[in-house]
């Protein structure tokens, strides 16, 4: 993987600009999701610009947090997801983080993880990239690792995760325009994840092998059937609801229709790119 950064390579990104709370006229979503105490509000002040936020995702007491940036001329709209341990809905902050993963479907989501305790923050990586590829970590608190005397191999990281893994010290801007850089390759799918995610437990096994079929057949373009399908096995009501309603297998149809229209768009910008 390619992609992978020390927390000083802060040059090869360009012309990015802080827009604060202006999030009019975004072409893409970026959600940011981790675990709570890794600087991830850092992170996204950082890159939008603003200093604090405030508001509630709609029905809950849940912080809601949106801010925008622009890189080359493209805007993007930053959705700051609550802090959490894991995505399995056994708490308000928990549900909005992965209601908005599921049914949302942003166009990349950025993992903020702990540099110094990386066992610990894995556990969301893992289930955000059972919902999604397009996941970028971010391995934030660098300098701090360092001064633990932990080294991390950003690059090996990456290798064994699938998906693109980039060093930053939020608080000073290290690193973080770098991110974007990389965030932005995941988006125009310059950079294709191939994430490595847990293989299911034996004693699931033959439980999802059942299921997952299932729910392609109500939702054939669903590209996360295996996550759907273990939390339908654990009884979860929100995500039966939206399959059986067929919410899902919507959303499903227009996420396709958007990835197909930007791979001949794509497609078309090559072709005349080599013909000039």
């Amino acid at each position: 993987m390619s992609h992978a950064c020390g927390p000083s390579c802060d040059s090869c990104g360009e012309q990015r600009i802080s827009l604060g709370l202006d999030t009019r006229d975004y072409k893409h979503v970026i959600a940011l999701a981790g675990n709570p105490n890794t600087g991830k509000s850092t992170v996204f002040n950082a890159l939008t610009g603003l200093r604090q936020h405030t508001g509630n995702w709609p029905g809950k007491t849940v912080m809601r947090a949106e801010g925008a940036f622009s890189v080359q001329g493209v805007r993007y709209k930053l959705v700051d997801l609550p802090g959490t341990y894991s995505l399995l809905s056994a708490s308000s902050d928990e549900q909005v983080a992965r209601d908005f993963l599921l049914f949302s479907q942003p166009d990349c989501v950025v993992v903020v993880v702990d540099a110094t305790a990386l066992e610990r923050n894995l556990n969301l990586v893992f289930q955000v990239m059972e919902i999604t590829p397009k996941t970028v970590v971010c391995a934030n608190l660098m300098d701090e690792a360092r001064r633990k005397g932990i080294e991390v191999d950003l690059e090996l990281l990456a290798q064994r995760l699938g998906v693109p893994v980039v060093g930053t010290v939020a608080r000073r801007g290290t690193g973080v325009t770098h991110l974007i850089e990389v965030v932005a390759d995941v988006v125009n799918g310059r950079v294709v994840s191939n994430p490595h995610v847990v293989p299911t437990p034996k004693p699931l096994q033959k439980e999802v092998d059942a299921v997952v079929p299932l729910v392609l057949t109500l939702a054939p373009d669903l590209p996360n059937a295996r996550w759907v399908a273990y939390r339908l096995i654990e009884g979860d009501h929100r995500v039966r609801e939206a399959l059986r309603s067929g919410e899902l297998a919507q959303l499903a149809r227009q996420s396709k229709t958007i990835r197909d229209d930007a791979t001949e768009r794509d497609s078309t910008t090559g072709a005349l790119e080599k013909s000039s």
